[in-house]
């Protein structure tokens, strides 16, 4: 019989793929963040998330046809006040040239100097693109990969530990079974229920009797959908992290 002694607890299943390994790696760079935290760097939190087009003009398609709708990847960044203050980015996915995938995060870098000055940076990882590792591949990996790889991919843009590093700063990323303990999905969510809720009114008919069409203010739904994501709400978001990182800490530090 389990007992919850932590409400955190209470809506997560556990399972043996959260083996010895992974819980290690996890702690490994809970310790190695509140380390740097320690040391005066400021944490900033770097993500992505996907918006279709049929999320933004509330078309429903078939699945087998939403291949052919464009996707746009949104590239944003947020510190202990809320958003920084940097120019974010909409992408078509995986359609931004090598070189520009670096560029964007060196402007980041540059931003977080002038902002924020020395920063830990941390990311979502996710594996390049045609990586399908076996089972034992993973376990392999878990077991052997440094904590910080030559290169953190996302999905539209590449996160360089040697460019964190000559600017300042420091990059580290969430292992990917814990990737609750990056707050980013919480201002992603919002700013969908913002468009699914909204989007009406960021649309403008046409007057032509000829032709009809409709034309999306999409940045500007994009822009107010951010502004939804208030600093009080960044810092629940925030504070669950926080919770689910002493969790872990204390839990470590008991079973010694």
């Amino acid at each position: 019989m389990y007992r919850f002694v932590n409400p955190l607890l209470k809506h997560i299943i556990h399972r043996s793929s959260f083996d010895t390994a992974t819980r290690k790696q996890c702690l490994k760079y809970l310790k190695t963040l509140r380390t740097l935290q320690f040391n005066g760097l400021n944490t900033i939190f770097l993500g992505e998330t996907d918006i279709s087009e049929c999320l933004i003009t509330g078309e429903k398609i078939l699945q087998e046809d939403s291949l052919n709708w464009p996707v746009w990847t949104l590239i944003h960044a947020a510190g202990s006040q809320g958003w920084v203050p940097w120019r974010y980015r909409v992408l078509l996915r995986d359609e931004l040239p090598m070189k520009h995938r670096e560029d964007i995060f060196q402007e980041l870098c540059d931003c977080l100097n002038k902002f924020y000055g020395r920063c830990v940076i941390v990311v979502q990882e996710k594996r390049p693109p045609c990586v399908l590792p076996t089972k034992e591949h993973a376990v392999a990996e878990t077991l052997t990969q440094p904590q910080v790889p030559s290169v953190i991919y996302m999905s539209s843009i590449e996160c360089c530990p040697h460019i964190a590093k000559a600017n300042g700063h420091e990059l580290l990323s969430v292992p990917l079974p814990y990737n609750y303990l990056h707050p980013m999905d919480a201002a992603w969510s919002s700013l969908k229920w913002f468009i699914i809720n909204n989007r009406k009114e960021f649309c403008l008919g046409s007057i032509e009797r000829t032709y009809s069409y409709r034309c999306i203010l999409f940045s500007d739904l994009i822009e107010k959908g951010l502004e939804k994501m208030t600093p009080s709400k960044w810092k629940m978001a925030t504070n669950k992290v926080r919770r689910w990182e002493n969790y872990y800490l204390d839990t470590s530090t008991a079973l010694k």
